[in-house]
């Protein structure tokens, strides 16, 4: 599965999606829950705006100096016995990662959960090959057997199902035959996914963060299976956006602190596991062989630009957790293995306008999500100027509504026109009034805002502010 899910634009999805009351539901619920642990437990840290400051201080430092501090991890992954493989396209990441798993003659492969390998379309390319590979991560691990059915939210991917529709999974998939408890159905997985670590013959991982200084990855999770993957397997593999990287580990200590107390509201999650390199002499656990494969996909061109920030995004899915838009459409609308107000910044950036163009509109631009950002990234900002570049710079607009808005414009600037156009306008929007003289659904552009919500219909005979000035202008 790569960065792209299906092929209907966001308005087809999300008119779908919107008709699933239970994904409603589930996400309503779930946006409040982890809106709320993140508000409370970021009350214990003190004066948060200056946490925030000094993560985006953090963040900002890493991507001016990026070539730096990249240079830096390559060198001293390979003092500890690793090897760096620079990817600038899905397909070289994905053939390197490929031949590593030839040489090892491998056909079975445990991976933890990790965005960017589900960008790259990892798990298809190894499939392509004979390769069998499990998805170790609960959520991802539920979706997989369902058909590869993608995920819907960056944290919480399984956001969309409930546990009589894992039950009816595990039954399927698996032959379960138990209830649809949520504690009888985790020991069944877990049962089930021990049998696919002891038989893993190399693990795939994500990285949270690489430490530049010390050539270590950082894994943040709340489930016990990274640590699985990356002590059973001989051959490791860790791959990672080039962007996912901080100075040393006192930058880490900061940006870790500020990922969990956003993405699930608590001090730390179950599992901050810190690696490096290969096993050493006299240790008992650890790979044999580590390969670390560094993803570009379109970042370096992000570089230097107006949306340079994007970048500094840590997937904390704080955004996420208090769009609007998302709470009623849900991940899958997005087209993208990345939604929220995140991937309607970063989709058209990866994957271009021609497929996302939509995202940026997707927004009711109420910067929600720049407030919730831990990074301080100007999210609504971001989204104002992808609009204007597709106006403006790729004059991707639609052709209606250039013409609507050039018409708008003419008649605007034109006070006969202007003057004429607000007197006829009763008139002209009454066949879409209803009986309480409210358009219900509008002419053209106006549809897509009536569609939705009632509008009022203009009353001319009201006088105008015009006219009451100039009634009073001899007082």
């Amino acid at each position: 599965m790569a960065m792209n899910i299906g092929n209907e634009t966001f308005k087809q999805k999300a008119s779908t999606e919107m008709k699933d009351d239970f994904m409603r539901g589930a996400v309503s619920s779930a946006q409040d829950r982890l809106r709320n642990r993140k508000l409370s437990i970021q009350a214990e840290i003190g004066d948060e705006e200056a946490w925030r400051n000094h993560a985006e201080e953090i963040r900002r430092h890493t991507l001016e100096n990026i070539d730096y501090y990249l240079n830096m991890l390559s060198e001293n992954v390979e003092k500890q016995g690793g090897h760096v493989f620079f990817a600038k396209t899905p397909e070289e990441a994905n053939e390197y990662v490929r031949n590593v798993v030839k040489k090892k003659d491998a056909k079975y492969i445990a991976k933890a959960k990790s965005m960017v390998t589900e960008e790259i379309g990892l798990n298809d390319a190894l499939e392509e090959m004979g390769c069998e590979v499990v998805e170790t991560d609960l959520g991802e691990y539920i979706l997989q057997l369902d058909d590869h059915n993608p995920p819907s939210h960056i944290v919480v991917p399984a956001l969309h199902k409930d546990k009589e529709g894992i039950q009816k999974v595990f039954k399927e998939k698996l032959g379960y035959d138990g209830s649809s408890d949520p504690e009888e159905l985790g020991l069944y997985a877990r049962k089930k996914l021990r049998e696919e670590f002891l038989k893993a013959e190399v693990g795939i991982t994500g990285c949270n963060f690489a430490v530049a200084e010390s050539g270590s990855y950082t894994l943040v999770t709340n489930e016990g299976n990274a640590r699985m993957v990356t002590t059973l397997p001989k051959t490791q593999v860790a791959v990672m956006g080039m962007e996912r990287i901080v100075p040393s580990h006192e930058e880490l200590d900061i940006l870790v602190s500020m990922l969990t107390r956003s993405a699930v509201g608590q001090k730390l999650t179950s599992y901050v596991t810190t690696l490096t390199g290969t096993k050493r002499e006299g240790e008992i656990d650890g790979p044999e062989e580590f390969h670390l494969v560094i993803v570009d996909n379109g970042r370096s061109k992000i570089l230097g630009t107006q949306f340079q920030s994007i970048l500094h995004c840590i997937r904390c899915a704080a955004c996420i957790n208090v769009c609007p838009v998302y709470r009623q459409t849900g991940g899958h609308s997005y087209g993208s293995i990345y939604p929220g107000p995140v991937g309607a910044v970063l989709s058209p950036l990866l994957g271009g306008y021609e497929r996302y163009k939509e995202l940026p509109y997707a927004s009711t631009l109420c910067a929600a999500c720049t407030e919730a950002c831990p990074v301080k990234i100007p999210l609504h900002e971001h989204l104002l100027e992808h609009r204007r570049v597709i106006v403006e710079e790729k004059n991707m607009a639609p052709v209606g509504e250039k013409l609507s808005m050039k018409a708008f414009g003419v008649g605007s600037s034109t006070p006969v026109l202007y003057k004429y156009g607000t007197q006829s306008m009763n008139t002209m929007l009454s066949p879409f009034s209803n009986d309480e003289d409210y358009i219900e659904e509008g002419p053209s552009l106006l549809k897509l805002w009536t569609n939705s919500r009632d509008f009022p219909l203009p009353d001319s005979k009201k006088e105008s502010f015009r006219t009451w000035m100039k009634e009073r202008e001899g007082r």
